[in-house]
This record gives structure tokens, sequence and C-alpha cells, in this order.
């Protein structure tokens, strides 16, 4: 069993792969399910971009979604959670700090966070360099958030070992277009292995990289189970079923 939690629906702006895409890259890799945003809502408009997904989830068990929150849309942002969330659906929120322009100590971003908090959501968060640390902070600031820092603060990835351990709420996934060798290991060794999550940001990218970064660390016995799929199911909610609960092979090439 694989569970993605940073993965994407929708066309990029190269390219006009659509939904079966999506399927296409998880049989090729043997992921079972994807927590999937909006290309359209990351990128362009949130309220629009999540209208599409809701209506492209009714008919995908294998998909789930996140409702994409700009923090400068507050009013736009609370409408879609209370609307979408309660379906079943849509199991978090997805926040890109950078598209929005709202960094994770901005204003519009901490009341964006709160929101969330107070609707108990999990959220995914871009996060780069030292902005993990401050996701960390505003997990700490703000009870009930659960938070997961995209890419593990990428070029930050060893803040992210700090963020991790001074909140057990931060979670993180390696996803990342670069693969420094040992990244993913050296995180995996120095925090709680109920933090550590599995993400490829499929379609952007392909997922060989986060699974290459995921099988050199050479995870072992409860902690694979928990990278590859048990952390998501708890922290999203997710039924598994009977069966299907058993650490993944490594997929071949």
């Amino acid at each position: 069993m694989i569970i993605d939690v940073h993965a994407h629906w929708g066309p990029w702006f190269f390219t006009m792969d659509v939904a079966e895409v999506n399927l296409a890259v998880m049989d090729r890799y043997g992921i079972d399910l994807a927590v999937v945003s909006a290309t359209e809502a990351v990128i362009y408009d949130a309220p629009s971009g999540n209208r599409a997904l809701a209506s492209v989830l009714e008919g995908m068990d294998r998909l789930y979604g996140y409702v994409t929150v700009n923090p400068r849309r507050l009013a736009d942002a609370e409408r879609d959670l209370r609307e979408y969330l309660p379906t079943g659906r849509f199991v978090g929120a997805k926040i890109h700090t950078d598209y929005t322009r709202s960094p994770v100590t901005s204003p519009q971003m901490r009341e964006a966070l709160a929101m969330l908090a107070e609707l108990d959501c999990p959220a995914l968060v871009h996060t780069w360099d030292d902005s993990v640390l401050d996701l960390a902070q505003a997990c700490l600031d703000l009870p009930g958030l659960r938070a997961i820092a995209g890419h593990m603060g990428a070029t930050g990835w060893r803040h992210a070992i700090e963020a991790a351990r001074a909140c057990d709420r931060l979670y993180l996934e390696p996803c990342w277009s670069h693969a420094p060798a040992g990244r993913f290991a050296e995180v995996a060794a120095a925090v709680d292995a109920r933090q550590l999550l599995f993400g490829t940001d499929a379609t952007l990218i392909d997922p060989a990289s986060a699974f290459g970064a995921v099988a050199a660390a050479e995870l072992t016995g409860e902690t694979a189970e928990r990278v590859a799929w048990r952390n998501a199911a708890d922290l999203f909610g997710l039924k598994i079923p009977p069966g299907h609960g058993s650490p993944p092979a490594p997929p071949e090439r």
C-alpha cells in the first residue's frame, strides 16, 4: 500500500495532461491512493480549480482532494472548505506560499492556518529553506493545527529536522526536483517515524525522484509502513480495505 500525499490534478502550463494521467502514473509506480490539489486552483484561481476538482473526484475512488486555500481570499476559502470537506472526497487543504505571495509569517497566512486549525483540517503547505521552521512555530502557536511541510523545506531539509522535533503536529514529505544523496535517510533517522509521509509532486515531477530518495533510506519494518501509507491514513482518516496494508515493494524500472 502506498499513499501519495503531495500530488496534483489538471493541466500544467506546459502540458495538457489531465485526470487519466494521474491514474497512469499511479499504476506505473504502484501508488494506491493520492491526495491531489487542482493545478488551476494552485496557480490561477482557487475557487474555480476547487470546483473543477470536486466534479472529478465524484467518479474516482483512488483520488482524494485538497481544498486549495488562497490566504488573500479567505472568504472564498472558508466557503469552499465548508462546502467540500463534508463530502468526504476532500481530506485537507493546500496552500502554496509563493504563488499567493503569502509567507508563513504573513498575517494573512496566519489567519488561514488559524481557520484550518479551527476546522481540524490538515494543511499541506509549500515550504522552502528555513520557512519550515516558521511552519513549526505556527503549529506551536495554533493548538490543533496539523501541517505537512511540502518538500520538507527543499534546500532547508536539515531545518526540517529541527522543525519536526519542535512540534509533533508537523509532518514531512520528501518530494523535490533535486536529489541530494542521503537527504531522506538523514531526516528519517533523526525524527519520529510518525511524522514522515510519502509525497511525489506528481504530475509536475515524475515519482521516480521521491521513490529513489525513500528507497535509498533503506527503511524497514514499521518505519517503512508508516512512510508508505499508515501515517497518511491516520492523518487524513482514510479507511484502508483489509489486506491492503502490506509494505510496498520498490517499483521495477
